[in-house]
């Protein structure tokens, strides 16, 4: 198994506007909007980075609760796997794919799709995975069951699952890809 982080080539890998202030990430975001129009990034509300917090904070305290550590306070985002759609989301994009073998797996915790729609009070199918936070073996057994979603529903036509996001609550091993 990989996991992959799309970015920006402008921006470089592993950047995230809930990591530092929220004024400061909210000019950021500002200015996507303003150089990178095409960007999936440039098409986020005004209230974006608040409900990215919101979500991290389910995300952090669903995992400390299934026995996860955390080493960071905001997490690195990846997906399991090459998601043809996030391939899209950027102008000048990219990626980095590392293999599972080189994370400490309780420090990585999952859902079934993206994380915002997961936990959404709009998104309410009643699907089992819906509002779930997973450990790395727990994962398995969703996947064994319902396949990654990037292979049956890329397009996002039956409902918003379409990769499995990957949080990763430590700098290793991305400091090795950062600098840091």
């Amino acid at each position: 198994m990989y996991l992959y982080h799309y970015y920006d080539k402008r921006s470089g890998p592993f950047r995230s506007v809930t990591a530092i202030p929220m004024e400061q990430g909210n000019l950021i975001l500002e200015q996507m909007k303003q150089e990178r129009p095409e960007s999936m990034c440039a098409k986020r509300d005004s209230d974006y980075i608040i409900k990215r917090q919101d979500c991290e904070n389910i995300l952090r305290r669903e995992f400390i609760a299934k026995g996860g550590i955390i080493e960071i306070e905001s997490p690195y985002y990846m997906v399991v796997e090459h998601s043809p759609w996030l391939s899209t989301w950027y102008e000048r994009g990219d990626f980095l794919k590392i293999p599972i073998e080189d994370f400490d797996v309780r420090k990585l915790s999952f859902t079934y799709g993206d994380s915002m729609p997961t936990f959404s009070p709009l998104v309410n199918d009643g699907k089992e995975y819906r509002k779930q936070v997973y450990t790395y073996e727990e994962i398995l057994g969703i996947i064994k069951k319902y396949g990654l979603p990037q292979n049956w529903n890329d397009d996002g036509s039956q409902g918003p699952e379409r990769y499995i996001e990957a949080h990763v609550w430590t700098n290793e091993p991305i400091a090795s890809y950062i600098g840091i």
